[in-house]
């Protein structure tokens, strides 16, 4: 869970360079970049609490999972939609289960039982 927890890091912090760098005119000219932004912000933030809820080990790993579906449902999605702008109707309605992924992961750590 450590290294897929450091994978999504260094994705995050690649996709952040790539839509800054290679994307960004392709981006700013679809209206897109804060969409990018948005999902490399959420990716990132997650990736790291990804990575210290693996240094705990299996008590949150029901967390862990949650909040690993919501990267890939949110900013997944957000990526596609900045890249593909004819999934963006479709793909508009997933997204928020994304983030409906990552609220589920925060409550798990509120009311979980601690062992």
């Amino acid at each position: 869970m450590i290294r897929i927890a450091a994978a999504l890091c260094f994705l995050a912090v690649a996709l952040g360079a790539f839509g800054a760098h290679a994307l960004r005119s392709t981006l700013e000219t679809r209206g897109m970049l804060d969409v990018w932004n948005k999902a490399v912000l959420y990716h990132f933030i997650h990736a790291i609490a990804l990575f210290a809820l693996a240094l705990y080990g299996i008590a949150n790993r029901v967390a862990w999972w949650l909040l690993f579906a919501g990267i890939f449902l949110f900013s997944g999605n957000l990526y596609v939609m900045a890249l593909i702008p004819q999934w963006r109707d479709w793909l508009g309605a997933v997204t928020p289960f994304g983030g409906l992924c990552f609220l589920a992961g925060w409550a798990w750590l509120i009311i979980a039982p601690r062992s």
